[in-house]
């Protein structure tokens, strides 16, 4: 009798079962990748039936080609399992909807912190910032130009400021809100990061946020005609910001009489060009034209101050933003709708800069 043992080979009922119970445990495996992790099969089982088709062979075919056949399986089981591994890390790592094949993916609580942290920032998106700190900094900047004196700078003057901001901020939220519950169809191509267009907010969650038990009224729907949309933004941001804020605080903080002094209606004139721009920032080269007309008048404002300082701020500052807006135009690529937001938000830098400008024009 040799001492080399040969394989067995299956045959009749016996083999053939068992033949039967190592393929459906390799095909549970091929197909569930984390079958032992789910209690579909007994740990070692996997190579078990491995060991048990490596070592059958069967008449009708040769045991080369019934190895090959083996090996070709095999590897595609350990192809799936590494690519079944790999799309869970990615998914991990992405944030992206769990798998299915992942059961544990589902439902997995979130600490307070990150329920914290992820609510400020949908509302911080929900709000548009970019106009939130436009409209802090031209209430502040306009406050500014109630300055006479150096006694005016007091704790009344910064208590009626802070209430004037704090106001202005809970309508800008309104607006923006507003603005969005009309446009999430548009904001869904154009827009999809902001809340609502995401799904992140429901209407009822946008609604109950700008309290906008006004919103299907159709004279308050202007956004739908794009001159009378322009005509609301020249009226909110070129106006009704310069001058009711700041006959806010000569009046209602100071108790001075209502004066329309010369920094005020220069304020006024430029965040007029500002808001068109703004409103109408498509006809991308009339706005810039504008801004640039804007920004000349300016310098003729400064240079006809009767104070030195004031002069040389006001010509030399505007000179740089005139020379900044230029050079940016000029490198803007017409066809990319993300280069025109791109220069659409440093127009917004702009509008920022202005504000820092409009109180030392004297």
């Amino acid at each position: 009798m040799s001492n080399t043992q040969q394989k067995p080979e299956m045959q009749g009922v016996g083999g053939t079962t068992l033949l039967n119970q190592a393929l459906l445990e390799l095909i549970c495996c091929l197909h569930h990748p984390n079958a032992l992790s789910m209690g579909l099969l007994s740990e070692g089982s996997t190579s078990t039936s491995w060991a048990k088709l490596e070592g059958c062979s069967f008449k009708s075919f040769q045991r080369g080609h019934s190895r090959h056949k083996l090996k070709s399986i095999k590897e595609q089981s350990f192809s799936q399992q590494r690519s079944h591994t790999k799309l869970l890390s990615i998914n991990a790592t992405s944030g992206s909807q769990p798998l299915e094949s992942d059961p544990e993916a589902y439902g997995a609580p979130n600490s307070a912190s990150d329920l914290v942290k992820n609510a400020f920032d949908a509302f911080y998106r929900f709000s548009r910032p970019h106009t939130v700190v436009g409209t802090a900094l031209s209430i502040v900047s306009v406050s500014l130009l109630s300055i006479d004196k150096l006694a005016d700078i007091s704790p009344l003057f910064f208590t009626g400021m802070l209430e004037a901001v704090a106001a202005a901020l809970m309508m800008n939220i309104y607006i923006v809100g507003l603005n969005q519950l009309t446009d999430i169809d548009i904001d869904k191509v154009n827009k999809p990061y902001l809340p609502l267009a995401s799904g992140e907010y429901s209407v009822g969650t946008g609604v109950l946020i700008v309290t906008s038990f006004s919103i299907m009224l159709p004279l308050l729907r202007w956004k739908r005609f794009a001159f009378v949309a322009a005509l609301c933004i020249l009226a909110v941001r070129a106006v009704i910001v310069q001058i009711c804020f700041y006959l806010h605080m000569q009046m209602h903080v100071f108790g001075r009489s209502a004066i329309f002094s010369r920094p005020l209606i220069f304020a006024t004139a430029f965040m007029s060009f500002f808001s068109v721009v703004i409103a109408l920032f498509k006809v991308f080269w009339t706005c810039i034209a504008l801004l640039e007309i804007a920004y000349g008048i300016a310098m003729l404002v400064g240079a006809a101050s009767p104070f030195m300082w004031s002069k040389g701020i006001t010509v030399i500052g505007h000179s740089i933003l005139a020379l900044l807006l230029w050079n940016r135009a000029k490198s803007v690529d017409l066809t990319s709708k993300a280069a025109i937001a791109s220069c659409y938000m440093f127009v917004w830098k702009l509008f920022y800069a202005e504000y820092l400008l409009i109180p030392l024009v004297r």
